[in-house]
């Protein structure tokens, strides 16, 4: 267990410090020859603990059993903290996303005859206006900032974080929720939160706008999951049972109820009714577009 928890520590410590490294190196500033060296020795400590924990924990999951793939797996979940994979795997979908928004590829998961519901109409206006904000920034300190290489590392950081918004907008048009023929649905964030809800779990179903305050995904004691976006729900599921889903950075929990958005919740709340096996519709009906209020 030391050694896991050294390894640990070791992976939340080694990536900030590439990062500094990498963006030292992207924006031309260069690094006296004494302080490269110590940080590179440093990362190369860091990286063979890295590797001594991953291979014994590694052999020890073969000796187990477990085939190739599964003993590495299991063996970087133990090593490597959730929320760093958790962030990596969303900036890595996230880029690939923008790259897929830009060619204008189909959507990601969503399958011939299968309904793509878009959530992105509320955080559109604000997502441009902060790419907006973002960028005349980065023209205003280009201009304030008379230090070539504080400007140069401010600079890269700055187009780095414009790229990013773009890419956390891309990931959401490009992974809407999904109803799928089978009667399950897919609901979704970006890549930051993803949960498929199969048909024998779906209690009713209904058009329900509310307006709750919170994070982007906040659950309520009475177990009540909400996938906020633009300050906004507009569906309300109703579950025969707890679901469990992983919150965006990595911790579990329960949902007995979920609220989330919909660009057009009726088209959603039709097609999950319509669709399944069997085309049994879910057992309750929608009683129209509530007027609730938040929690």
């Amino acid at each position: 267990m030391s050694g896991v928890r050294a390894g640990r520590w070791a992976a939340g410590a080694v990536l900030p410090g590439e990062l500094v490294l990498l963006v030292c190196w992207v924006a031309g500033v260069r690094l006296p020859g004494w302080a490269l060296a110590v940080a590179e020795a440093l990362v190369l400590c860091v990286l063979l603990l890295e590797a001594t924990v991953l291979g014994r924990l590694y052999a020890d999951r073969r000796g187990r059993g477990a085939d190739r793939g599964r003993a590495w797996r299991e063996a970087v979940r133990a090593v490597v903290p959730a929320p760093v994979r958790k962030l990596l795997l969303h900036e890595l979908r996230a880029m690939a996303s923008l790259t897929r928004w830009v060619l204008r590829r189909p959507p990601h998961g969503v399958a011939a005859g299968e309904l793509a519901a878009r959530y992105t109409g509320p955080q559109t206006a604000m997502m441009y206006g902060f790419l907006f904000v973002s960028v005349v920034e980065t023209v205003a300190l280009a201009f304030l900032i008379p230090w070539p290489a504080v400007h140069r590392v401010v600079l890269v950081l700055d187009v780095y974080g414009v790229l990013l918004v773009l890419a956390m907008h891309a990931a959401c048009v490009n992974r809407p929720h999904v109803v799928r023929r089978d009667g399950s649905l897919r609901i979704r964030y970006g890549a930051l939160f993803d949960l498929t809800v199969p048909p024998d779990a779906v209690a009713s179903v209904r058009v329900d706008r509310r307006y709750p305050e919170g994070r982007l995904v906040s659950l309520a004691e009475d177990g009540v999951l909400d996938l906020i976006v633009g300050s906004q729900t507009t569906v309300t599921l109703e579950l025969t049972r707890p679901l469990p889903f992983v919150r965006p950075l990595g911790s579990r929990a329960e949902a007995r109820a979920i609220r989330f958005h919909a660009d057009d919740p009726r088209r959603l709340v039709a097609a999950l009714r319509r669709s399944g096996p069997d085309g049994a519709p879910p057992r309750a009906g929608a009683r129209g577009d509530g007027g609730a209020g938040a929690r």
